[in-house]
């Protein structure tokens, strides 16, 4: 169930390019040996068997990550576990949420350390996981800022011995419930405390409940009350056919008060019952009166000021009342709203389920319900309504609802699960181009030692370049997805804005074409930016050919630059910007605009709105990586009709533009690359050794191979003559930078130079740039791997 493998059609694109390179091998062998025919044929044999197998596993991969997508969109937290404790499946919540496979609760027990009860609920789910019994827990634990946090921890079997870990934060829902607690408590304590005396007695008059104010008068409490007759109490059985009943009562110390009794008839479930107000002291009409407006003024100020929207609903699904925090959540005053269908109010999408549910709570089938919509009032919001049956005369009457608004809450779901899904889609980008450097630096590197035995005027010449420029072809799209994922070789300098974009304004007005006008309109004291000049450029050419296609019958491009102070930490996007001074570059088009649906998605890989074959799908998401790995945000706005903004937003400097982290040299005019010294050449993958190898050979040098970073350790405690050592940074067991690292403080004479298929940042890794450890990106040339170990060598 694991989620982490894909299935992609590059291996038919290095099936391809093995094929074709060992087709050239034998074309170039020529009728050597009768047995390379055969060869031939058993390698055919064994591609056609590793596709089959290949697509055995494609189809596993695909039933495993729709299995791992299912659990991933799952709203709680979930891990899943093997009998034998291997982790099978963590989804995004999880690996917030949840320890490690060793202890998932770890986490929890922390947070819980001074609460033994906790800590019993803990120890009792570890036990049940333990067993694979079914066991659920829900607690409470403190935070930072002295609240408490809820959460429901579930264990359930997932198959024979395997467990599933569900948790879920249910905050808000303890919190809604302690909010309708309090009301209750609020209007129990209303009802207990009113100045006139209530009670409620079934058809044998039996007081089935009575108020606090009505027990006070008696001289005891309600508890004394309930289950005694009106006879023992009142003295009487008041006329249940009467409306209203003077009566002689004594309350406590013996004291005889005059009293009169007004009641009404209901039936409640087949049972009739009687509901009766004790008014004390025979007051006069207008004062009796004035006792309900009083009641009345008390629930109308519980109903107004309480912290949630409310609203009565009528039978016929109209709006009977509603409080003030449902008008300002709304946004419609309360004669707007009153009188109007609550399905009005509800998204039309989603208009038919919510009416349904209503309706079965109006009809009895269902107690309650809780439904997550979309309003429609002066502002959209996403709101939780808890819906409730209103009951008089034993029947339901109609409906009291319970808005909370949850879209805050929801917008930041969503800004974190776009943040974890472009974070998850950069490492996995990262990771493919990780491995396509070093299979195109070999596919490259072979090339160059091919074309050193076939010149222009041999018949292979032509088919060997057209491999290498397809190669080469491949290598720049591996450095978009380089670009996407933050880990591209950039080479970046103090840059100043207005000086580039006028350089580039000439090459700007011909991609455009002579029907789109292009506008710069600059600001003052802009400073300066740390970028890398042509991956500055690619990102404004990328913006502008886009806003090119989306104005087919020509139109205006501002490009527009300015100066700004970010106060506050600003939230742009998915990812939080941080306060500071930033220039802001943008760019704006009047084309066709961006549909709603599609801003979330447009820094995507692959994703493209365009018809097929009219782009890559690259282009916005080469942007965003650049962007982001210059420690800079892109943010865009558009609505459909009224064209795009592209908003940049790049750090702000006034360095020297001399302070720069040094570069490995350019290369000399002379074309001589041979030399002499030995060098010690550590690279796990075969193929690119190999070709290092002979192509340092070639020019003289004498080379040592080791295949790890351990390897090279017993190498150089053999050799003492090494004069350069080149590793991969990316190795099983010793890596590269760590291998750089002793050879630095043991051998200090040795020259390094790192190669990478990640960008120099991310493969130095915390090595100091000024502790002469020279870096090399793949893919790379014979040429620019002589060129580099010529430069180090003499010190240039």
């Amino acid at each position: 169930m694991r989620s982490d493998r894909r299935v992609s059609p590059l291996p038919w694109t290095l099936g391809a390019a093995v094929a074709a390179l060992a087709g050239m091998a034998v074309l170039e062998a020529g009728p050597l040996v009768p047995a390379m025919a055969a060869a031939s044929a058993v390698a055919l044999i064994t591609t056609a068997a590793l596709v089959r197998r290949w697509m055995q596993d494609r189809r596993a991969a695909m039933h495993a990550h729709t299995l791992a997508a299912a659990l991933d969109s799952e709203t709680r937290a979930c891990l899943v576990v093997a009998a034998d404790g291997t982790e099978l499946h963590r989804n995004p919540l999880a690996r917030r949420l949840l320890g490690q496979v060793t202890d998932p609760l770890a986490p929890f027990k922390d947070r819980a350390s001074a609460d033994d009860r906790v800590l019993d609920d803990l120890d009792r789910l570890a036990a049940a996981a333990m067993v694979g019994a079914v066991r659920k827990a829900e607690f409470s634990l403190p935070t930072l800022d002295g609240g408490r946090e809820w959460f429901t921890v579930e264990i359930r079997p997932a198959g024979p011995g395997a467990v599933i870990w569900l948790v879920e934060d249910v905050s808000p829902r303890r919190a809604i419930e302690e909010t309708l607690r309090r009301e209750n408590e609020w209007l129990a304590d209303f009802i207990d405390f009113l100045p006139v005396g209530v009670y409620c007695a079934d058809s044998d008059g039996i007081i089935r409940t009575a108020n606090h104010r009505l027990a006070e008068w008696l001289g005891g409490t309600p508890s004394e009350l309930i289950g005694h007759s009106l006879e023992d109490v009142l003295g009487q059985t008041p006329d249940p056919e009467a409306e209203r009943v003077e009566l002689r009562l004594m309350g406590r110390g013996g004291e005889v008060f005059q009293a009169m009794l007004a009641h009404s008839v209901f039936d409640e479930g087949g049972e009739i019952r009687t509901r009766s107000v004790v008014v004390r002291d025979m007051v006069p009409e207008h004062q009796w009166e004035r006792a309900l407006r009083t009641a009345e003024r008390r629930f109308r100020w519980l109903f107004d000021d309480a912290p949630v929207g409310i609203a009565l609903i009528e039978p016929d699904g109209s709006i009977g009342a509603c409080n003030l925090a449902l008008q300002a959540m709304m946004g419609i005053d309360h004669d707007g709203m009153i009188g109007r269908r609550l399905a009005d109010y509800i998204a039309a999408e989603q208009q038919d389920s919510a009416a349904e549910q209503l309706a079965r709570v109006l009809s009895g089938s269902l107690p309650g319900a809780h439904l997550d919509v979309r309003l429609k009032g002066r502002r959209d919001l996403i709101a939780q309504l808890f819906v409730s049956p209103t009951h008089e005369d034993g029947a339901i009457s109609g409906l009291i609802v319970h808005f909370i608004d949850a879209t805050e809450q929801r917008n930041l779901e969503v800004q974190f699960a776009q943040s974890q899904k472009m974070q998850a889609m950069g490492q996995l980008a990262g990771g493919v181009a990780h491995d396509f450097n070093n299979l195109l630096t070999a596919m490259i590197g072979f090339c160059d030692l091919l074309l050193q035995r076939h010149g222009a005027g041999d018949p292979s010449f032509a088919d060997i370049m057209q491999v290498r420029q397809n190669a080469n072809r491949a290598a720049s799209l591996v450095r978009q997805l380089l670009a996407f994922s933050r880990r591209q070789a950039l080479q970046p300098r103090l840059l100043n804005v207005t000086d580039a974009l006028a350089e580039l304004s000439t090459l700007l007005r011909r991609l455009l074409g002579e029907t789109i006008d292009l506008k710069l309109v600059h600001g003052r004291q802009l400073g300066l930016v740390r970028v890398d000049p042509g991956q500055f450029d690619q990102v404004i050419i990328n913006l502008a050919v886009n806003a090119r296609d989306a104005m087919p019958g020509g139109g205006m491009l501002t490009i527009r630059t300015n100066a700004v102070t970010v106060d506050q930490p600003v939230q742009r996007g998915p990812e939080l910007m941080p306060a500071g001074q930033y220039v802001l570059i943008e760019v704006t088009d009047s084309g066709t605009g961006i549909a709603r649906e599609n801003l979330g998605r447009i820094f995507e890989p692959f994703f493209s709105t365009k018809e097929v074959g009219a782009g890559t799908g690259l282009g916005l998401s080469t942007v965003y990586g650049i962007v982001r790995q210059t420690d800079g945000f892109i943010v865009v706005d558009s609505e459909i009709g009224q064209g795009a903004t592209f908003a940049i937003y790049l750090p702000r400097f006034e360095a020297d533009p001399a302070q720069e982290t040094k570069k490995l040299p350019t290369a000399p005019d002379s074309t001589d690359l041979t030399g002499s010294g030995t060098i010690l050449l550590v690279e796990d993958e075969d193929a690119v050794r190999m070709f290092g190898t002979r192509a340092l050979k070639n020019k003289g040098y004498k080379v040592i191979e080791a295949r790890s970073g351990e390897q090279a350790l017993d190498v150089l405690r053999a050799e003492d003559g090494i004069d350069v050592l080149i590793s991969d940074v990316v190795m099983p067991g010793m890596d590269g930078v760590t291998l750089a690292k002793l050879v630095r403080m043991e051998r200090p004479h040795i020259k390094l130079i790192l190669i990478s298929g990640y960008s120099e940042d991310v493969a130095r890794n915390g090595i100091d740039p000024d502790a002469g450890i020279h870096f090399l990106p793949k893919p790379f040339s014979l040429k620019q791997l002589a060129e580099a170990v010529k430069q180090v060598m003499d010190g240039t």
